[in-house]
């Protein structure tokens, strides 16, 4: 190997990786050619100018450092890199669709795991447009785990949604509009959307101080009543 000259500081190029990757997956992974596999689509589906959310078997054999990890005699080996993703999707680390003898690899994340579902179900078809990248490393809950975590499974078409909302609202809007919901049992994307447009177009200067109770009420009573279970 080359003498390295060391890293970059142009920290908006750098790649995000999720904390469970070195708290989980590294201290159990022994196969050299799964790992750099797995960290290679992790730069792959952050470096397109337009993310899709998923990369093809064919794409990765075309990219000139995967013909460099998995080269055989200087040429492309592609039982070398058919063993590396079948070892990353048998560990769960990756996940695998096919859609017309093309095969599809998604990181194992809710994402990835409503594009895989939605490319089953026919609900979504490569190439229609995907979701933007989301940053893994962020403190905060991302919006997609919010969701899962405070309102429903995570489909394709609600995945887009979610993203179009990120772009239209702040992260800490978004958060506080879905505590909201659930503190006024109304656990649906259509309240807390319903919540977010009103600050948008009145203003979001004051705090909410009601309790639960006295907010339910007012909800089912104004203009949220159309999405409070009664």
């Amino acid at each position: 190997m080359p003498a390295f000259k060391g890293f970059s500081s142009k920290t908006q190029t750098n790649i995000q990786i999720p904390p469970e990757f070195f708290t989980e997956v590294l201290p159990n992974i022994s196969d050299t050619d799964e790992l750099r596999l797995i960290l290679f689509v992790f730069w792959y589906l952050q470096k397109r100018d337009e993310n899709t959310g998923y990369v093809t078997l064919e794409e990765l054999s075309q990219e000139p450092v995967i013909s460099t990890i998995f080269s055989l005699d200087g040429k492309l080996s592609i039982g070398m890199l058919n063993s590396a993703v079948n070892g990353a999707v048998k560990d769960g680390i990756l996940l695998r669709g096919e859609k017309e003898g093309v095969e599809y690899l998604f990181i194992n994340s809710p994402r990835g795991a409503a594009l895989q579902k939605g490319l089953e179900s026919g609900e979504w078809i490569p190439g229609t447009g995907g979701t933007a990248v989301l940053p893994v490393g962020e403190p905060r809950p991302n919006i997609f785990t919010l969701y899962e975590q405070n309102i429903g499974l995570l489909t394709p078409l609600m995945a887009e949604t979610l993203v179009d909302a990120e772009k239209i609202y702040p992260a800490e809007w978004i958060e506080e509009a879905v505590k909201i919901a659930v503190e006024r049992n109304a656990r649906n994307w259509r309240f807390v959307e319903a919540i977010l447009r009103s600050w948008k177009e009145k203003g979001r200067n004051e705090k909410n101080q009601r309790t639960p109770a006295e907010g339910r009420k007012r909800d089912s009573e104004g203009e949220f009543s159309d999405f409070i279970r009664h």
